[in-house]
């Protein structure tokens, strides 16, 4: 598998298991939102490791501001998670944390759309690297 087919590979898969969190998030079925969010972490750690290889090939700096832009977006979304996870345990007891927790998941879903997006942006305004440049 190329690094581009496993970063896409693993991009359906984690948005697939996003939707699902979602999806079971709402409906408070935490029967399946749990392990969803398990597989999902896991899913999100391949395709970033397939989005750092994927990258090496790509000149990166030439794709301009987009590229410190979508990085510090990403590290920061990654960061993040955090809230939704701690959340998560606390509202599992808490009626008032439960509240905070869909806030906080919400904000995390906008943040992980917008890094998605500068990540297209950035990926299609970097040229290739040529060969034995990288």
């Amino acid at each position: 598998m190329t690094d581009v087919q496993g970063f896409l590979a693993g991009l359906v898969a984690t948005v697939a298991l996003l939707v699902g969190v979602i999806v079971s998030g709402v409906r408070e079925a935490r029967r399946a939102h749990i392990p969803l969010v398990l597989l999902f972490f896991a899913s999100l750690a391949l395709t970033i490791f397939y989005a750092e290889r994927m990258g090496r090939a790509l000149d990166l700096e030439a794709a301009g501001w987009i590229t410190p832009v979508h990085l510090a977006l990403a590290k920061g979304t990654t960061l993040a998670y955090v809230l939704p996870v701690v959340s998560g345990f606390l509202a599992l007891s808490s009626e008032r944390w439960k509240v905070r927790h869909k806030v906080l998941a919400w904000l995390l879903v906008a943040l992980t759309v917008l890094t998605v997006a500068t990540g297209a942006w950035m990926t299609l305004a970097a040229p290739p690297l040529e060969p034995g440049s990288g």
